[in-house]
């Protein structure tokens, strides 16, 4: 009977620590679909850029043989600190006239517009090579400075960055146009 009742007790103790496993994990699904979630996005589905849209080749080497560099087409973000590679090693040519630093960001609930710098590319639903080059199209979720507007939290702290989508073609406007995700 006591090998019975420990018997028991051990399965009970398994049965707990299989709850509490399945409680924690449980909740860090809950976490990750709360952070994927978390905007509600102006422009839900975006038209898929490929690659020949987005990237010009460009032909190098003596005989112009060679056809590994690409120039971006489209606008790009690239950060205050940025430096280039040396030409012969760069396989991304973005250009300064497409780079942009600044987008006119409509707040939804003020309806007004402000000129804000960027802080850099959340997210370009294209592909992520777009987010990591810096490459704005319609639709892509950038990081704006909103100290300016003088946004509070509850807890009475400024907030700095806020995110906000791409409502406009920037390529074709020459501006950034973007709709603040509250």
């Amino acid at each position: 009977r006591e090998r019975e009742r420990e018997r028991e007790r051990e399965r009970e103790r398994e049965r707990e620590t299989e709850s509490r496993a399945k409680i924690l994990s449980n909740m860090v699904k809950q976490k990750r679909k709360e952070k994927a979630g978390k905007w509600a996005v102006p422009i839900p589905k975006v038209k898929q850029m490929g690659e020949d849209e987005v990237f010009k080749v460009m032909q190098t080497g003596k005989r112009k043989k060679k056809a590994w560099k690409r120039m971006v087409t489209k606008v790009t973000y690239v950060g205050e600190d940025f430096t280039r590679k040396p030409p012969k090693y760069e396989r991304f040519i973005r250009p300064m006239a497409l780079r942009f630093k600044k987008a006119h960001v409509t707040h939804p609930e003020l309806k007004a517009t402000f000129c804000l710098p960027m802080i850099g590319v959340k997210k370009n639903p294209n592909s992520p090579m777009y987010t990591q080059l810096g490459v704005i199209t319609k639709g892509t979720v950038i990081e704006v400075n909103v100290s300016e507007l003088g946004l509070v939290t509850t807890g009475g702290k400024v907030v700095w960055g806020k995110y906000a989508q791409v409502t406009n073609h920037p390529e074709n406007d020459g501006c950034i146009n973007a709709v603040l995700l509250v």
